[in-house]
């Protein structure tokens, strides 16, 4: 279909919980094309549809071992206890990188554009992935998790460059 221009950091898109996907219909398929689509791009890992101003369940991946991919009506249903630390980024806070502390696996069940339930899961990259995109779509950003003295540093540079 497309690649969609991604919405940046103080559009109320981003910060709205996005509603489940009640119904595929030929508008999911374009969804899910445009989000795939999207995804395909040199040093993107993931994209949800908020990030393309749609406020639906869903969202893209794209990662060396899996490919890409798409999901809607993610849940995730395991965290781990452990924990990594690694400077995290997103397409909608463009070109600021911080430390961000997630569970070192993560595992969440979905469904794809033909109805089947899917299941992603991981560790690493895998792991962050899952938590970072389905904070999206419950309207949060990466930086709603920062540690306070970091979050303080985040938010004057994004200030900065709206």
């Amino acid at each position: 279909m497309s690649i969609r221009p991604i919405r940046i950091v103080g559009d109320p898109v981003l910060r709205t919980p996005c509603d489940p996907v009640k119904k595929i219909t030929d508008g999911t398929r374009n969804l899910t094309r445009d989000l795939m689509d999207t995804v395909d791009d040199e040093g993107r890992a993931g994209v949800a549809a908020n990030q393309i101003g749609v406020s639906l369940r869903a969202f893209s991946w794209n990662l060396e071992d899996l490919g890409i991919g798409h999901m809607l009506n993610p849940v995730i249903v395991e965290l781990s206890d452990e924990l990594q630390d690694d400077d995290e980024g997103c397409l909608s806070v463009p070109g600021l990188f911080f430390p961000r502390t997630r569970s070192a696996y993560a595992r969440c069940i979905g469904m794809d554009v033909d109805g089947h339930e899917i299941e992603l899961a991981g560790e690493g990259i895998v792991a962050r992935l899952i938590q970072h995109e389905v904070a999206h779509l419950d309207g949060e950003l990466y930086i709603d998790g920062l540690e306070r003295s970091v979050k303080k540093k985040a938010l004057r540079q994004i200030r900065e460059i709206l």
